[in-house]
């Protein structure tokens, strides 16, 4: 009997879902035209009307959620539904072709800003994670259809490609400097010094599973493999079975695997006295891994088993660990060779325009971002209506159109010091995309218009 690994099973498909923490979640939208620090995580070149300093690792947490297929009364449905799911027609009519996630988790550790001069200047060091995954629908319908006993597997074929995996951690330090030229621009910009923690990069190309007859004296199977994996971690190590494949990953301590630098850069532009547009590129950089934090992994399997051969066991010991990331099934060996690399930043887009009411205290804006991760790439378009009565007390309403299918809308609030928010509130109860934003942050310094005298 072959044993169905229910957890390990439903673990790969909450991570799936949640793996997604999406990557745009080093920003909330709905704040873009809110009076704060926040907007300057969106484009640096944003004056805010005071200094500020942010409390430290509360002053920017930020944590959202996205794939394109499945939402969160899915996973809700795959607990109760219990070791079933993977056949529920349910789970299987939301997934698409190729499923995809995207990972991100930010904060600021420290982070203020001052007026000095015309200018402001910002300094943060912050902790990025960004985690992206693509997930081919063939490899949901072998976990579905994969039999149970091993006297099941006859005359069985089973095939999947362009499975991935992506990972990548690092800490940055970060100084940013905007100001007002002449009465409509401004213009801003970041540098970030990069400590890298980890980089992993894992594509499954292909998996062919066949097998004709096992229970005749003349049955065998064949299984045929692709797989490459590329890590950059120090303290990252890959235990292997007796058969020489990695079947474990071990992680012993942290530490730095490379350095890097990254810049923002933004500028906002008043064309009429109620109409400002703005542009920002945000993240455009590298990291440079070290050869000594390298770990490389290749699996090329095309192995043929055979009654006559007496390893049918070995067969059904490799394919049958129901896992969505399956080591055994991958079946990949550490390669000796080490070897530095670059990697670079996810870059992000962002072009906005905000009309202006009643003496600036109420506006209405349209914000789209486009980031390009190192697997996916994401868009939205936001259309964001801001209240801003006093620079205590700021407003937001928003309704994202493209990652939640034009299904949720966004709230954002800013009372004294406090910041909370979420682009992603859903009107039903099947959200593919959520996400949450916390800071705390306390006004410091003169104001943005002693600045300017």
């Amino acid at each position: 009997m072959i044993k169905m690994h229910y957890y390990a099973r439903l673990w790969g498909a909450v991570v799936l879902l949640f793996i997604s923490l999406s990557a745009h979640a080093q920003f909330l939208r709905s704040s873009y035209f809110m009076d704060g620090s926040s907007r300057l995580q969106l484009n640096p070149a944003w004056l805010p009307s005071r200094g500020y300093v942010d409390v430290p690792a509360l002053g920017m947490l930020n944590v959202s959620a996205y794939t394109n297929s499945l939402g969160t009364q899915d996973v809700i449905d795959m607990f109760d539904a219990g070791d079933d799911f993977w056949s529920s027609s349910a789970f299987n009519d939301k997934l698409k072709g190729m499923n995809k996630a995207s990972v991100s988790v930010a904060t600021d550790l420290v982070s203020f800003g001052f007026y000095k001069g015309k200018g402001f200047w910002s300094f943060n060091v912050g902790v990025r994670t960004d985690v992206e995954g693509r997930f081919p629908k063939g490899l949901f319908d072998f976990l579905r259809d994969m039999p149970e006993n091993d006297n099941e597997w006859d005359n069985r074929s089973f095939g999947f490609n362009g499975q991935a995996l992506a990972l990548n951690a690092y800490a940055e330090v970060g100084v940013g400097y905007a100001r007002a030229i002449g009465d409509r621009l401004t213009v801003g910009g970041k540098f970030n010094f990069l400590l890298g923690a980890g980089n992993l990069d894992m594509h499954i190309d292909n998996v062919r599973i066949n097998t004709e007859n096992l229970y005749a004296g003349s049955g065998s199977a064949e299984l045929n493999v692709d797989a490459y994996a590329e890590a950059n971690m120090k303290g990252l190590d890959l235990l292997t079975n007796s058969d020489g494949y990695v079947d474990e990953v071990e992680y012993n301590n942290f530490g730095i695997g490379g350095y890097g630098v990254g810049i923002d850069l933004g500028a906002t532009y008043r064309l009429l006295d109620n109409l400002t547009v703005s542009a920002a590129v945000l993240d455009l950089g590298f990291i440079k891994w070290s050869k000594g934090s390298s770990l490389v992994a290749e699996g090329h399997t095309h192995e043929a088993y055979s009654v006559a051969d007496g390893n049918i066991q070995d067969f059904y010991d490799r394919v049958s660990g129901g896992d969505v990331i399956d080591l055994d099934l991958i079946g990949l060996e550490e390669n000796s060779e080490k070897k530095a690399r670059t990697t670079t930043l996810p870059t992000t887009l962002v072009l906005g325009a905000e009309y202006t009411f009643f003496n600036n205290k109420l506006s209405a804006g349209i914000l789209s971002t486009t980031r390009w991760g190192q697997l996916n790439t994401l868009s939205e378009l936001t259309v964001i209506g801001t209240y801003r009565p006093w620079s205590l007390l700021n407003l937001s309403l928003s309704y994202s159109m493209l990652q939640s299918a034009g299904k949720s809308f966004g709230l954002g609030i800013k009372l004294g010091p406090v910041m909370l928010g979420t682009d992603y509130m859903y009107l039903g109860k099947n959200s593919r995309s959520v996400n949450a934003f916390i800071g705390l942050s306390f006004a410091i310094g003169k104001s943005r218009e002693q600045a300017q005298l």
